[in-house]
């Protein structure tokens, strides 16, 4: 076998090789033109944000729906505002409920939704009106400790 006849039995296995590459990841990434729907934005107002941080998930039924986009203070609330993104595939009734939870005891903070059963959906940009805030574990602890501290100091009877 000729040296440039090697060459090209090399190339031609390389280029296989990338082919098969190419098409495993978009395999495993499930990209195809069929399933992809444009993304739609929602907003969401909270006391007390916790440690979310941008590019948080935003799970529903442990199921990565969605990415938090934007996290501002809102002047006129006083509140955060937690601007996030769903997959378009995703639709939610207008009762839903947005709850920052953590990933186990000390884990990442994440935005979850728990659907409700109205039979109409949220549109694009509109804000979900039933929240709950992070649950800080330094304000628990304080008041476990200051409750246990006053139950402690009442008389005994």
């Amino acid at each position: 076998m000729s040296r440039t006849t090697l060459d090209l039995w090399v190339g031609v296995f390389v280029a296989m090789g990338i082919a098969a590459l190419l098409f495993l990841a978009l395999k495993v990434g499930s990209i195809s033109g069929s399933e992809i729907q444009s993304p739609y934005t929602l907003r969401a107002h909270f006391d007390n944000i916790g440690g979310l941080k941008l590019r948080a998930p935003v799970k529903s039924s442990g199921v990565v729906v969605g990415r938090v986009e934007q996290i501002r203070y809102d002047n006129e609330r006083f509140q955060a505002e937690v601007v996030f993104t769903v997959d378009g595939r995703y639709k939610f009734p207008t009762d839903t409920f947005a709850n920052i939870l953590t990933s186990g005891l000390l884990g990442e903070q994440y935005l979850g939704l728990d659907p409700g059963g109205e039979e109409k959906t949220l549109a694009p940009g509109e804000v979900i009106k039933k929240t709950q805030s992070a649950v800080v574990l330094e304000k628990l602890i304080s008041q476990f400790m200051f409750g246990k501290a006053e139950g402690d100091s009442a008389p005994a009877k």
